[in-house]
Protein backbone atom coordinates (compact mmCIF):
# COMPACT_ATOMS: atom_id res chain seq x y z
CA UNK A 1 0.00 0.00 0.00
CA UNK A 2 1.28 3.47 -0.69
CA UNK A 3 2.22 6.31 1.78
CA UNK A 4 -0.82 7.97 0.86
CA UNK A 5 -3.45 4.94 1.47
CA UNK A 6 -1.70 3.99 4.53
CA UNK A 7 -1.92 7.55 6.02
CA UNK A 8 -5.92 7.78 4.84
CA UNK A 9 -6.25 4.64 6.09
CA UNK A 10 -5.28 5.53 9.61
CA UNK A 11 -6.95 9.04 9.06
CA UNK A 12 -10.48 6.44 8.77
CA UNK A 13 -9.83 4.33 11.53
CA UNK A 14 -9.01 7.37 13.89
CA UNK A 15 -12.07 9.03 12.71
CA UNK A 16 -14.00 5.92 13.50
CA UNK A 17 -12.89 5.23 16.72
CA UNK A 18 -13.86 9.12 17.66
CA UNK A 19 -17.06 8.82 16.27
CA UNK A 20 -17.86 5.52 16.69
CA UNK A 21 -21.41 4.55 17.64
CA UNK A 22 -22.60 4.47 21.25
CA UNK A 23 -23.30 1.28 23.16
CA UNK A 24 -26.53 0.90 24.66
CA UNK A 25 -29.81 1.50 23.93
CA UNK A 26 -30.81 5.10 22.57
CA UNK A 27 -33.94 7.20 24.55
CA UNK A 28 -37.32 6.54 23.22
CA UNK A 29 -40.35 7.95 25.37
CA UNK A 30 -42.63 4.81 26.59
CA UNK A 31 -45.78 4.56 24.81
CA UNK A 32 -48.34 6.14 27.09
CA UNK A 33 -51.89 6.09 26.36
CA UNK A 34 -53.16 10.04 27.20
CA UNK A 35 -56.78 10.75 27.44
CA UNK A 36 -58.51 12.83 24.43
CA UNK A 37 -59.92 15.10 27.11
CA UNK A 38 -59.74 15.24 30.87
CA UNK A 39 -62.31 14.15 32.45
CA UNK A 40 -64.89 16.66 33.88
CA UNK A 41 -63.96 19.33 31.73
CA UNK A 42 -66.71 21.09 30.63
CA UNK A 43 -65.15 23.68 28.03
CA UNK A 44 -64.49 22.10 24.59
CA UNK A 45 -61.29 20.70 24.23
CA UNK A 46 -58.71 22.90 22.82
CA UNK A 47 -55.02 24.15 22.94
CA UNK A 48 -55.02 26.89 25.02
CA UNK A 49 -54.45 26.61 28.54
CA UNK A 50 -55.05 28.00 31.54
CA UNK A 51 -51.36 27.09 32.39
CA UNK A 52 -50.32 29.57 29.25
CA UNK A 53 -50.96 32.41 31.38
CA UNK A 54 -47.95 33.44 34.09
CA UNK A 55 -49.30 33.78 37.39
CA UNK A 56 -49.38 37.33 38.19
CA UNK A 57 -52.38 37.00 35.33
CA UNK A 58 -53.81 34.51 37.16
CA UNK A 59 -54.23 35.83 40.70
CA UNK A 60 -55.94 39.25 39.88
CA UNK A 61 -55.12 40.52 43.89
CA UNK A 62 -52.59 42.95 43.97
CA UNK A 63 -51.50 42.03 47.36
CA UNK A 64 -51.15 38.43 46.74
CA UNK A 65 -49.05 39.13 43.68
CA UNK A 66 -47.18 41.19 45.98
CA UNK A 67 -46.66 38.45 48.63
CA UNK A 68 -46.11 36.09 45.54
CA UNK A 69 -43.01 38.18 44.09
CA UNK A 70 -41.56 38.78 47.57
CA UNK A 71 -41.76 34.48 48.08
CA UNK A 72 -39.65 34.39 44.90
CA UNK A 73 -37.14 36.57 45.92
CA UNK A 74 -36.74 35.21 49.74
CA UNK A 75 -37.95 31.77 49.88
CA UNK A 76 -35.42 29.52 50.81
CA UNK A 77 -36.48 26.14 49.39
CA UNK A 78 -35.87 27.91 46.30
CA UNK A 79 -32.56 28.71 46.74
CA UNK A 80 -31.83 25.53 47.77
CA UNK A 81 -33.06 24.28 44.79
CA UNK A 82 -31.20 26.97 42.46
CA UNK A 83 -28.13 25.86 44.21
CA UNK A 84 -29.05 22.65 43.11
CA UNK A 85 -28.76 23.23 39.32
CA UNK A 86 -25.39 25.35 40.17
CA UNK A 87 -24.23 21.65 41.32
CA UNK A 88 -25.96 19.73 38.68
CA UNK A 89 -24.31 21.86 36.27
CA UNK A 90 -21.02 21.92 37.28
CA UNK A 91 -21.28 17.98 37.59
CA UNK A 92 -22.69 17.96 34.00
CA UNK A 93 -19.14 20.34 32.70
CA UNK A 94 -17.14 17.36 34.56
CA UNK A 95 -18.93 14.81 32.91
CA UNK A 96 -18.28 16.86 29.58
CA UNK A 97 -14.45 16.99 30.16
CA UNK A 98 -14.05 13.71 29.98
CA UNK A 99 -14.06 13.93 25.95
CA UNK A 100 -10.57 16.40 26.15
CA UNK A 101 -7.18 15.25 26.89
CA UNK A 102 -5.84 15.66 30.12
CA UNK A 103 -2.47 17.39 30.25
CA UNK A 104 -0.33 17.97 33.35
CA UNK A 105 3.38 18.70 34.24
CA UNK A 106 5.63 17.57 36.30
CA UNK A 107 9.04 19.11 37.76
CA UNK A 108 11.49 17.46 39.93
CA UNK A 109 14.93 17.91 41.85
CA UNK A 110 16.46 14.93 43.03
CA UNK A 111 19.49 13.92 44.77
CA UNK A 112 20.51 10.01 45.02
CA UNK A 113 22.91 7.20 44.84
CA UNK A 114 21.22 4.54 42.94
CA UNK A 115 19.15 6.41 40.61
CA UNK A 116 21.90 7.52 38.02
CA UNK A 117 23.06 4.42 37.36
CA UNK A 118 19.26 2.68 37.01
CA UNK A 119 18.80 5.27 34.08
CA UNK A 120 22.22 4.72 32.56
CA UNK A 121 23.52 8.46 32.74
CA UNK A 122 26.94 9.19 31.74
CA UNK A 123 29.76 9.25 34.78
CA UNK A 124 27.42 6.51 36.94
CA UNK A 125 29.91 3.97 37.26
CA UNK A 126 33.06 6.48 37.17
CA UNK A 127 31.31 8.09 40.25
CA UNK A 128 29.67 5.75 42.67
CA UNK A 129 28.90 8.46 44.84
CA UNK A 130 25.43 10.34 44.53
CA UNK A 131 24.37 12.52 41.86
CA UNK A 132 21.66 14.80 41.20
CA UNK A 133 19.05 14.66 38.35
CA UNK A 134 16.36 17.86 37.37
CA UNK A 135 13.40 16.40 35.49
CA UNK A 136 10.49 18.66 34.05
CA UNK A 137 8.17 17.94 31.48
CA UNK A 138 4.78 17.85 30.24
CA UNK A 139 2.29 14.99 29.71
CA UNK A 140 -0.83 14.20 28.34
CA UNK A 141 -3.09 11.41 28.57
CA UNK A 142 -6.42 10.77 26.52
CA UNK A 143 -9.06 8.25 26.58
CA UNK A 144 -10.27 7.43 22.89
CA UNK A 145 -14.12 6.76 23.36
CA UNK A 146 -14.25 3.79 21.37
CA UNK A 147 -17.31 2.07 22.16
CA UNK A 148 -19.89 5.34 23.21
CA UNK A 149 -19.15 5.02 27.34
CA UNK A 150 -17.66 8.60 27.63
CA UNK A 151 -21.02 10.11 25.77
CA UNK A 152 -23.49 7.98 27.21
CA UNK A 153 -21.60 9.08 30.53
CA UNK A 154 -22.35 12.78 29.21
CA UNK A 155 -25.78 12.56 28.37
CA UNK A 156 -26.62 11.17 31.75
CA UNK A 157 -25.04 14.26 32.94
CA UNK A 158 -27.18 16.67 30.77
CA UNK A 159 -30.39 14.82 31.69
CA UNK A 160 -29.63 15.15 35.46
CA UNK A 161 -29.24 19.01 34.72
CA UNK A 162 -32.27 19.23 32.89
CA UNK A 163 -34.18 17.37 35.90
CA UNK A 164 -32.94 19.17 38.24
CA UNK A 165 -33.32 22.08 35.94
CA UNK A 166 -37.37 21.19 36.42
CA UNK A 167 -36.89 20.53 39.96
CA UNK A 168 -36.60 23.91 40.52
CA UNK A 169 -39.26 24.46 38.34
CA UNK A 170 -41.39 22.75 40.01
CA UNK A 171 -40.54 24.14 43.68
CA UNK A 172 -41.57 27.40 42.08
CA UNK A 173 -44.95 26.25 40.60
CA UNK A 174 -45.54 24.93 44.35
CA UNK A 175 -44.51 27.81 46.12
CA UNK A 176 -46.37 29.98 43.90
CA UNK A 177 -49.52 27.80 44.64
CA UNK A 178 -48.43 27.49 48.24
CA UNK A 179 -48.56 31.16 48.80
CA UNK A 180 -51.72 31.67 46.78
CA UNK A 181 -53.18 28.63 48.51
CA UNK A 182 -52.05 30.09 52.35
CA UNK A 183 -53.22 33.74 51.05
CA UNK A 184 -56.97 32.32 50.29
CA UNK A 185 -56.74 30.26 53.40
CA UNK A 186 -56.35 33.59 55.80
CA UNK A 187 -59.17 35.79 53.94
CA UNK A 188 -61.06 32.61 54.69
CA UNK A 189 -60.10 32.99 57.86
CA UNK A 190 -60.98 36.58 58.42
CA UNK A 191 -64.31 36.34 56.69
CA UNK A 192 -65.11 33.35 59.68
CA UNK A 193 -63.88 35.70 62.29
CA UNK A 194 -65.62 38.39 61.08
CA UNK A 195 -69.06 36.10 61.03
CA UNK A 196 -67.80 35.24 64.28
CA UNK A 197 -67.82 38.13 65.76
CA UNK A 198 -71.31 39.67 63.98
CA UNK A 199 -73.07 36.44 65.26
CA UNK A 200 -71.66 37.16 68.86
CA UNK A 201 -72.86 41.08 68.52
CA UNK A 202 -76.26 39.51 67.42
CA UNK A 203 -76.31 37.33 70.47
CA UNK A 204 -75.05 39.79 73.04
CA UNK A 205 -77.94 42.40 71.74
CA UNK A 206 -80.64 39.80 72.08
CA UNK A 207 -79.16 38.56 75.45
CA UNK A 208 -79.37 42.26 76.67
CA UNK A 209 -83.12 42.48 75.35
CA UNK A 210 -83.85 39.25 77.73
CA UNK A 211 -81.78 40.74 80.34
CA UNK A 212 -83.82 43.57 80.66
CA UNK A 213 -87.17 41.73 79.88
CA UNK A 214 -86.50 39.50 83.01
CA UNK A 215 -85.71 42.68 85.43
CA UNK A 216 -89.46 43.95 84.45
CA UNK A 217 -91.19 39.80 84.85
CA UNK A 218 -91.55 39.99 81.21
CA UNK A 219 -89.00 37.16 80.28
CA UNK A 220 -88.49 33.43 82.38
CA UNK A 221 -85.08 33.07 83.62
CA UNK A 222 -84.56 30.03 81.52
CA UNK A 223 -84.13 31.93 78.29
CA UNK A 224 -81.85 34.08 79.48
CA UNK A 225 -79.89 31.48 80.51
CA UNK A 226 -80.30 30.06 76.65
CA UNK A 227 -79.56 33.34 75.21
CA UNK A 228 -76.55 34.24 77.59
CA UNK A 229 -75.22 30.41 76.55
CA UNK A 230 -75.55 31.63 73.17
CA UNK A 231 -73.46 34.31 73.13
CA UNK A 232 -70.75 32.55 75.26
CA UNK A 233 -70.65 29.95 72.52
CA UNK A 234 -70.00 31.77 69.51
CA UNK A 235 -68.13 34.61 71.61
CA UNK A 236 -65.21 31.66 72.27
CA UNK A 237 -64.98 30.80 68.80
CA UNK A 238 -63.09 33.96 68.41
CA UNK A 239 -59.79 33.21 70.41
CA UNK A 240 -59.52 30.08 68.21
CA UNK A 241 -59.97 31.83 65.04
CA UNK A 242 -57.51 34.99 66.31
CA UNK A 243 -54.97 31.35 66.87
CA UNK A 244 -55.44 30.17 63.31
CA UNK A 245 -55.01 34.16 61.79
CA UNK A 246 -51.53 34.03 63.32
CA UNK A 247 -50.65 30.11 62.64
CA UNK A 248 -51.14 30.62 59.20
CA UNK A 249 -49.64 34.44 58.81
CA UNK A 250 -46.53 32.73 60.21
CA UNK A 251 -46.59 30.03 57.96
CA UNK A 252 -46.88 32.25 54.97
CA UNK A 253 -44.26 34.77 56.45
CA UNK A 254 -41.76 31.27 56.18
CA UNK A 255 -42.63 30.80 52.58
CA UNK A 256 -41.76 34.40 52.08
CA UNK A 257 -38.23 33.79 54.19
CA UNK A 258 -39.05 35.84 56.71
CA UNK A 259 -39.50 36.01 60.53
CA UNK A 260 -43.39 35.44 61.75
CA UNK A 261 -45.27 38.88 61.71
CA UNK A 262 -48.48 40.08 60.26
CA UNK A 263 -49.41 39.36 56.64
CA UNK A 264 -50.85 42.51 54.59
CA UNK A 265 -54.43 41.85 52.99
CA UNK A 266 -56.20 42.83 49.95
CA UNK A 267 -59.58 41.45 48.32
CA UNK A 268 -62.01 40.43 50.81
CA UNK A 269 -63.08 36.32 50.52
CA UNK A 270 -66.52 36.93 49.00
CA UNK A 271 -65.23 39.59 46.25
CA UNK A 272 -62.36 37.42 44.84
CA UNK A 273 -63.21 36.48 41.39
CA UNK A 274 -63.73 32.80 40.44
CA UNK A 275 -64.09 32.21 37.21
CA UNK A 276 -66.12 28.60 37.24
CA UNK A 277 -64.72 26.97 34.01
CA UNK A 278 -61.21 27.23 32.76
CA UNK A 279 -59.64 25.62 29.07
CA UNK A 280 -57.41 22.71 30.35
CA UNK A 281 -55.45 22.43 27.04
CA UNK A 282 -55.02 18.82 24.94
CA UNK A 283 -53.99 16.36 27.69
CA UNK A 284 -50.91 15.19 25.43
CA UNK A 285 -49.43 19.05 26.21
CA UNK A 286 -49.84 18.17 30.05
CA UNK A 287 -46.54 15.97 29.65
CA UNK A 288 -44.33 18.88 28.33
CA UNK A 289 -45.86 21.75 30.60
CA UNK A 290 -45.72 19.39 34.00
CA UNK A 291 -42.11 20.08 35.55
CA UNK A 292 -42.34 16.96 37.90
CA UNK A 293 -43.46 14.61 34.80
CA UNK A 294 -40.64 16.55 32.63
CA UNK A 295 -38.50 15.86 35.60
CA UNK A 296 -39.16 11.90 35.88
CA UNK A 297 -38.68 11.32 32.13
CA UNK A 298 -35.14 13.69 32.47
CA UNK A 299 -34.37 11.10 35.08
CA UNK A 300 -35.77 8.08 32.91
CA UNK A 301 -33.45 10.13 30.17
CA UNK A 302 -30.11 9.70 32.42
CA UNK A 303 -31.13 5.65 33.77
CA UNK A 304 -31.20 5.34 29.95
CA UNK A 305 -27.93 6.40 29.01
CA UNK A 306 -26.34 4.35 32.15
CA UNK A 307 -26.83 1.55 30.52
CA UNK A 308 -24.75 2.46 28.23
CA UNK A 309 -21.90 3.53 30.73
CA UNK A 310 -22.22 0.09 32.38
CA UNK A 311 -22.38 -2.12 28.80
CA UNK A 312 -19.03 0.04 27.79
CA UNK A 313 -17.46 -1.55 30.95
CA UNK A 314 -16.95 -4.75 29.08
CA UNK A 315 -15.75 -3.80 26.03
CA UNK A 316 -11.68 -2.62 26.22
CA UNK A 317 -10.34 0.93 26.93
CA UNK A 318 -8.01 2.34 24.40
CA UNK A 319 -6.20 5.58 25.44
CA UNK A 320 -3.12 7.55 24.09
CA UNK A 321 -0.69 9.06 26.42
CA UNK A 322 2.63 11.11 26.11
CA UNK A 323 5.90 13.10 27.35
CA UNK A 324 7.76 15.65 26.84
CA UNK A 325 10.60 17.38 28.53
CA UNK A 326 14.11 17.56 29.96
CA UNK A 327 16.43 15.63 32.30
CA UNK A 328 19.49 16.24 32.95
CA UNK A 329 22.01 15.40 36.35
CA UNK A 330 23.60 19.30 36.20
CA UNK A 331 20.73 21.78 35.90
CA UNK A 332 22.55 24.08 33.09
CA UNK A 333 22.68 21.37 30.99
CA UNK A 334 18.60 21.37 30.65
CA UNK A 335 18.65 23.64 27.77
CA UNK A 336 20.84 21.67 25.80
CA UNK A 337 19.28 19.40 23.57
CA UNK A 338 21.19 16.33 24.63
CA UNK A 339 18.85 16.47 27.61
CA UNK A 340 15.37 16.57 26.19
CA UNK A 341 13.45 13.33 26.44
CA UNK A 342 9.84 12.48 25.18
CA UNK A 343 8.07 9.23 25.61
CA UNK A 344 4.24 8.13 23.50
CA UNK A 345 2.06 5.14 23.77
CA UNK A 346 -0.94 3.53 22.85
CA UNK A 347 -2.48 1.06 26.00
CA UNK A 348 -5.48 -1.15 25.35
CA UNK A 349 -7.20 -2.22 28.71
CA UNK A 350 -9.85 -4.53 29.58
CA UNK A 351 -11.78 -7.18 31.77
CA UNK A 352 -11.03 -10.45 32.03
CA UNK A 353 -12.37 -11.94 35.12
CA UNK A 354 -13.89 -9.52 38.11
CA UNK A 355 -16.13 -12.31 39.78
CA UNK A 356 -19.10 -10.88 37.77
CA UNK A 357 -18.94 -7.54 39.10
CA UNK A 358 -19.55 -5.79 35.62
CA UNK A 359 -22.50 -7.86 34.82
CA UNK A 360 -24.05 -6.89 37.73
CA UNK A 361 -23.39 -2.98 37.20
CA UNK A 362 -24.86 -3.68 33.94
CA UNK A 363 -27.91 -5.61 35.64
CA UNK A 364 -28.39 -3.04 38.54
CA UNK A 365 -28.56 -0.13 35.75
CA UNK A 366 -31.42 -1.85 33.99
CA UNK A 367 -33.37 -1.89 37.29
CA UNK A 368 -32.58 1.31 38.15
CA UNK A 369 -34.03 2.05 34.37
CA UNK A 370 -37.62 0.04 34.97
CA UNK A 371 -37.98 1.99 38.58
CA UNK A 372 -37.33 5.37 36.24
CA UNK A 373 -39.97 4.04 33.90
CA UNK A 374 -42.42 2.85 36.01
CA UNK A 375 -42.08 6.26 38.06
CA UNK A 376 -42.29 8.35 34.71
CA UNK A 377 -45.84 5.94 33.85
CA UNK A 378 -46.63 6.54 37.49
CA UNK A 379 -46.49 10.45 37.84
CA UNK A 380 -48.17 10.54 34.34
CA UNK A 381 -51.33 8.84 35.57
CA UNK A 382 -51.26 10.55 38.56
CA UNK A 383 -50.96 14.25 36.66
CA UNK A 384 -54.18 13.41 34.69
CA UNK A 385 -55.97 12.56 38.18
CA UNK A 386 -54.76 15.43 39.68
CA UNK A 387 -56.14 17.53 36.91
CA UNK A 388 -59.26 16.11 36.91
CA UNK A 389 -60.10 16.02 40.14
CA UNK A 390 -59.97 20.12 40.58
CA UNK A 391 -61.87 20.68 37.24
CA UNK A 392 -64.45 18.51 38.84
CA UNK A 393 -64.13 20.41 41.91
CA UNK A 394 -63.78 23.76 40.37
CA UNK A 395 -67.53 22.94 38.45
CA UNK A 396 -69.24 21.37 41.25
CA UNK A 397 -68.47 23.93 43.77
CA UNK A 398 -69.84 26.58 41.81
CA UNK A 399 -73.20 25.26 41.98
CA UNK A 400 -72.69 24.61 45.81
CA UNK A 401 -71.52 28.34 46.24
CA UNK A 402 -74.71 30.07 44.51
CA UNK A 403 -77.25 27.64 46.06
CA UNK A 404 -75.67 28.64 49.86
CA UNK A 405 -75.30 32.11 48.80
CA UNK A 406 -78.99 31.82 48.41
CA UNK A 407 -79.31 29.98 51.52
CA UNK A 408 -77.63 32.55 53.89
CA UNK A 409 -79.48 35.52 52.27
CA UNK A 410 -82.71 33.82 52.82
CA UNK A 411 -81.96 32.96 56.31
CA UNK A 412 -80.80 36.62 57.09
CA UNK A 413 -83.99 37.56 56.24
CA UNK A 414 -85.78 34.47 58.34
CA UNK A 415 -83.67 36.13 61.42
CA UNK A 416 -84.81 39.81 60.79
CA UNK A 417 -88.68 38.48 60.72
CA UNK A 418 -87.87 36.15 63.90
CA UNK A 419 -86.53 39.42 65.85
CA UNK A 420 -89.42 41.52 65.12
CA UNK A 421 -91.65 38.53 65.53
CA UNK A 422 -90.58 38.21 69.19
CA UNK A 423 -90.31 41.87 69.47
CA UNK A 424 -93.97 42.13 68.75
CA UNK A 425 -95.08 38.80 70.85
CA UNK A 426 -95.62 37.12 68.08
CA UNK A 427 -93.66 34.30 68.97
CA UNK A 428 -91.17 33.23 71.47
CA UNK A 429 -87.57 33.24 71.73
CA UNK A 430 -87.29 30.09 70.23
CA UNK A 431 -88.47 30.99 66.99
CA UNK A 432 -85.64 33.54 67.41
CA UNK A 433 -82.62 31.45 68.56
CA UNK A 434 -83.87 28.50 66.04
CA UNK A 435 -83.26 31.29 62.64
CA UNK A 436 -79.72 31.96 64.58
CA UNK A 437 -78.53 29.62 64.68
CA UNK A 438 -79.16 28.00 61.29
CA UNK A 439 -77.25 31.10 59.72
CA UNK A 440 -74.18 31.22 61.62
CA UNK A 441 -73.43 27.65 60.34
CA UNK A 442 -74.73 28.74 56.68
CA UNK A 443 -72.60 31.56 56.69
CA UNK A 444 -69.42 29.41 57.99
CA UNK A 445 -70.26 26.64 55.45
CA UNK A 446 -70.30 29.35 52.47
CA UNK A 447 -67.01 30.86 53.56
CA UNK A 448 -65.72 27.12 53.27
CA UNK A 449 -66.94 26.33 50.27
CA UNK A 450 -65.67 29.53 48.76
CA UNK A 451 -62.83 28.58 49.85
CA UNK A 452 -62.93 25.40 48.43
CA UNK A 453 -63.59 26.67 45.08
CA UNK A 454 -60.18 29.19 45.07
CA UNK A 455 -58.26 26.56 46.32
CA UNK A 456 -59.30 24.00 43.23
CA UNK A 457 -58.59 27.47 40.78
CA UNK A 458 -54.75 26.93 42.32
CA UNK A 459 -54.69 23.96 42.02
CA UNK A 460 -55.69 23.48 38.75
CA UNK A 461 -52.87 25.95 37.52
CA UNK A 462 -50.53 23.82 39.63
CA UNK A 463 -51.47 20.67 38.55
CA UNK A 464 -51.59 22.66 34.69
CA UNK A 465 -48.22 23.05 35.09
CA UNK A 466 -48.87 26.68 35.27
CA UNK A 467 -46.29 29.38 34.00
CA UNK A 468 -44.62 26.66 32.33
CA UNK A 469 -43.77 29.17 29.39
CA UNK A 470 -42.55 32.56 31.74
CA UNK A 471 -39.17 33.42 30.98
CA UNK A 472 -38.67 35.23 33.95
CA UNK A 473 -40.67 34.44 37.59
CA UNK A 474 -39.98 37.51 38.86
CA UNK A 475 -41.34 39.56 36.40
CA UNK A 476 -44.86 40.94 36.95
CA UNK A 477 -47.49 42.86 34.95
CA UNK A 478 -46.85 47.09 34.51
CA UNK A 479 -49.68 48.86 36.19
Amino acid sequence: MKPSGRRAAVALLIAALATGCAVGPDYARPALAPPEEFRGQVTPVEAASLADLPWWEVFGDATLQSLIREAIAGNYDLKVATARVAQARAQAGIARAAFFPSIGYQVSAQRSQEFAAFLGIQGAQLNPGAVNLFLGATSASWEIDVWGGIRRSNEAAVAQLLATEEGRRGVLLSLVSDVAQAYFELIELDARLQIARETTATYEGIYRIFKDRLEFGVESELEVSRAEGALSSAAATIPELLSQIAAKENQISTLLGKNPGAIPRGTPLFAQAVTPTVPAGLPSALLERRPDVRKLEEQLVAANANIGVAKADFFPKLSLTGMLGKASPELTLLTSGGSTIWAIAAGLTGPIFQGGKILENYRAAEAVWEQAKLQYEQGVVKAFQEVSSNLVALDQLAGADSELARSVKALQKAVELAQIRYLYGLSSYYEVLDAEEKLYPAQNAQAGVRLNRLLAYVGLYKTLGGGWNVKDPQAASQP
